[in-house]
């Protein structure tokens, strides 16, 4: 008798190991955000306040409302 594949084992593997790369994705991402605002935080102070964003940069927002900061959701 023959052996078969044990499909079942080899999704579950393929899925762990997504959500592995997820997570790791996800991790340097948080980091990143985390660095650059800290980095933000430093040079506000240094300058002093920021002026607020004027009407036609907010009117390019998209049509949910929210800012995408000119990073389009296409793909």
């Amino acid at each position: 008798m023959a052996r078969r594949p044990n499909y079942g084992a080899e999704k579950r593997q393929k899925e762990i190991q997504k959500q592995k790369k997820k997570d790791e994705k996800e991790e340097k991402k948080r980091l990143k955000k985390e660095a650059s605002a800290a980095g933000d935080e430093g040079e506000e102070m240094e300058d002093g306040p920021v002026e607020p964003a004027t009407a036609d940069i907010a009117s390019d927002s998209g049509r949910d409302g929210r800012d995408r900061g000119g990073v389009e959701d296409g793909a």
